[in-house]
């Protein structure tokens, strides 16, 4: 009986603003909070509540017979707290069906595996534990950044306690084989490996609106059909795709969501097919081959390699850059400085200074808020250097000042570093409070709680906010028609003169006094 295996990925990473060569030394603020807003609430609108909405309906109409999975990165999870909590309800609502299966990844949507197998780990967990705190779930089913895999990445997987990892079906690993097999690397022993069919995925996520494909228009009946020929040829179809897919990629107007409320009934006409999710076709199915990924492997771009995060210059630059800076990171012992630099980890920054110019450019270009690849470099590498900037300047301080204060993540309000403007004044307003409330704490205390509580910064927010109140007392001030009359300075001598006349006038007046005859009895 073939099973489809839905598998949605759903993530957001926090853009960074042009953040320019000034900006370096006097504002420790990276992210383009407004631009943040703007896509999540978009995409939010177009894709995340009407697809939620739709497979909650079509899981509730198949009684539990359509079952799906998502990975959610931290980023996104951490952006449906700030601006959509309706998204994230969503979400959690479908987990309560009992048909959705939440899987691990990396916390920040990272490529840390690479590059630092400790900071790859760390993430996991945190995930983990996110997954945990809003899915009452424990994953057992793991996906890496894109779909990033190689025979190493599943041994450590297997090795952390996971039953099943996802990757890409690359044709020249599988070499005629077909994906719709359980495989495992050689040289793991228990855990599965469950790849993506690449074509019907395709299909849905990048082919469904082109004019141009040869197949136009995608139906769900004649998807299903395709589906349906892989029967006593399979064991389970994976269809892995961005949850974006619905609505924002491929625009309602395209129909996709027409054809997402139909799939499950034409699927389930055929009576040997049903739907699972990773951790059950993992449970039902056995390993049939080996599937041998010596290199690393990914779903981006047609190389199906590391060349979309990791193909020029200034990409291996900037991401060995902000690795080279994890000790002075970890030394400061601030959660807040840990998680500010963990989010520059995040994959996508690397992925828009992309060079690319032919087909693969194009899906850069869409999902890059930047006008080039070169713009995006520049404003990331502005970033790191106020960062070591500002690490250098905390490591200055004494050891027990630095770890004054370690904040949990779910207990910030907002980050230190990449608030808005807007959250600096809330951290400002925050900090005079904290300061009230606690006038026994020494200044160096102070200082390293947070880093505008610094004497030297707060004088200078305080100078700036009284040159600013001042221009709009002076921009505001209302212009009268009548002129108030100006009152002339009195010369000193003017005045000497005046009391000199008036001792004169004190005198003639007590002289007349003795002079006044008496009057009579």
């Amino acid at each position: 009986m073939p099973s489809i295996c839905f598998y949605f990925q759903v993530h957001q990473p926090f853009r960074l603003r042009e953040y320019t060569f000034f900006d370096i030394g006097h504002d420790h603020y990276y992210e383009d909070e407004k631009l943040n807003r703007e896509v999540m609430n978009k995409v939010a609108d177009k894709c995340y509540i009407p697809t939620n909405t739709m497979m909650l309906e079509l899981i509730k109409k198949h009684k539990g017979k359509f079952r799906i999975s998502y990975s959610i990165s931290g980023t996104a999870m951490e952006q449906f707290e700030k601006y959509r909590p309706d998204v994230l309800k969503s979400f959690v609502e479908l987990s309560k069906t009992g048909c959705v299966e939440f899987l691990s990844e990396t916390y920040y949507h990272s490529l840390s595996y690479i590059y630092d197998k400790v900071e790859f780990k760390r993430q996991v967990e945190k995930h983990r534990e996110l997954i945990k705190k809003y899915f009452n779930q424990t994953p057992k089913v793991f996906r890496n950044t894109e779909l990033i895999y190689n025979n190493e990445i599943a041994k450590t997987i297997e090795d952390m306690g996971y039953t099943a990892i996802l990757c890409e079906g690359v044709d020249r690993l599988l070499k005629d084989r077909s994906p719709n097999f359980i495989y495992r690397a050689p040289n793991c022993h228990k855990i599965k490996s469950l790849l993506k069919n690449y074509r019907l995925s395709d299909d849905i996520a990048f082919r469904f609106s082109d004019p141009n494909w040869s197949e136009q228009p995608l139906t769900a009946p004649k998807f299903a059909d395709w589906v349906h020929s892989v029967a006593g040829v399979g064991e389970v179809i994976n269809l892995f795709m961005d949850y974006e897919t619905f609505g924002e990629h491929q625009w309602a107007s395209s129909g996709i969501f027409d054809f997402l409320k139909h799939l499950p009934d034409e699927i389930l006409k055929h009576k040997d097919f049903n739907f699972k999710t990773p951790s059950e076709v993992a449970a039902t199915y056995p390993i049939r081959d080996d599937y041998d990924a010596h290199h690393l492997i990914s779903w981006a771009d047609t190389e199906r390699d590391l060349s979309a995060w990791l193909g020029n210059s200034l990409q291996n630059e900037s991401i060995e850059r902000i690795y080279s800076f994890k000790e002075k990171v970890f030394a400061t012992g601030r959660q807040d400085i840990i998680d500010t630099w963990a989010k520059l980890l995040t994959s996508d920054h690397f992925y828009y200074m992309s060079t690319k110019y032919w087909a693969d450019g194009d899906v850069h270009k869409y999902f890059s808020p930047y006008q080039s690849p070169y713009d995006a470099y520049i404003f990331y590498m502005n970033a790191l250097t106020d960062m070591e900037y500002v690490l250098n300047e905390i490591n200055k301080l004494p050891k027990s000042t630095q770890k004054a204060k370690s904040i949990s993540v779910q207990e910030l309000e907002i980050n230190a570093l990449t608030a808005t403007p807007v959250n600096k004044e809330k951290l400002s307003t925050k900090l005079q409070v904290e300061v009230t409330k606690k006038p026994s704490l020494s200044k160096d205390i102070l200082a390293a709680i947070e880093p505008s509580n610094n004497p030297s910064t707060i004088k200078e927010d305080v100078l700036k906010k009284v040159k600013s109140l001042a221009k709009k007392m002076v921009a505001t001030k209302p212009k009268s028609t009548k002129k108030a009359p100006i009152k002339k300075p009195i010369a000193k001598s003017t005045a000497k003169a005046k009391v000199a006349k008036t001792k004169i006038a004190v005198i003639e007046k007590k002289k007349s006094a003795k002079v006044a005859p008496k009057k009579k009895a």
